[in-house]
């Protein structure tokens, strides 16, 4: 049998009690820990971008276009070279599509018409490009000493560089909306 037994706060019943956090000491180091540590935290939801499954990744690369919307590619070819291991976060028309990573792509599907792809990371590079409904297209993103570097690439270039190479990554934030409604 489980007994309770009520305690009585020191002072009078029905009279109010102000605590005060400021009273209580505590040292500058874990003051400046405590802010450390929550700024860590706050930063590690936006550190990276996750892997699509095997099944996306095939989908993907069967390369299908969809008649109403465009497909943009987005991919890095770059390996293993240390200088060239920055993230660059991928935006389309100001929309976080996610971390680009060495041997990576993304498939954003867009509604037909211009389009600004941003890259923000060691340096702020952008394309300015202009879609057709039912069309593929593909954009190189370089990573050389820190700068970020859009080029459309041929479809018979960009394919099977993609497919020998790259991993497809999750396109969005948690949360975000998609750019398509």
């Amino acid at each position: 049998m489980l007994r309770c037994a009520l305690i009585a706060p020191p002072w009078p019943i029905g009279t109010s009690v102000n605590f005060s956090l400021s009273t209580i000491a505590v040292p500058s180091n874990l003051k400046i820990l405590a802010v450390f540590m929550l700024l860590l935290i706050a930063l590690g939801g936006c550190a990276s971008t996750p892997q699509a499954s095997r099944q996306r990744d095939a989908e993907a690369k069967q390369f299908r276009s969809h008649p109403a919307t465009s497909a943009i590619y987005i991919y890095r070819t770059d390996r293993q070279a240390p200088e060239n291991s920055e993230s660059t976060d991928i935006y389309v028309d100001g929309r976080l599509v996610g971390a680009t990573l060495q041997q990576s792509f993304f498939r954003i599907d867009v509604n037909p018409g211009v389009h600004v792809l941003t890259g923000m990371g060691p340096d702020q590079g952008s394309l300015k490009m202009e879609t057709r409904p039912g069309e593929i297209y593909f954009v190189e993103l370089k990573v050389i000493g820190n700068n970020s570097h859009f080029s459309i690439v041929d479809p018979e270039i960009a394919r099977p560089a993609i497919i020998s190479c790259c991993a497809l990554m999750e396109n969005w934030a948690p949360g975000q909306r998609p750019l398509l409604r």
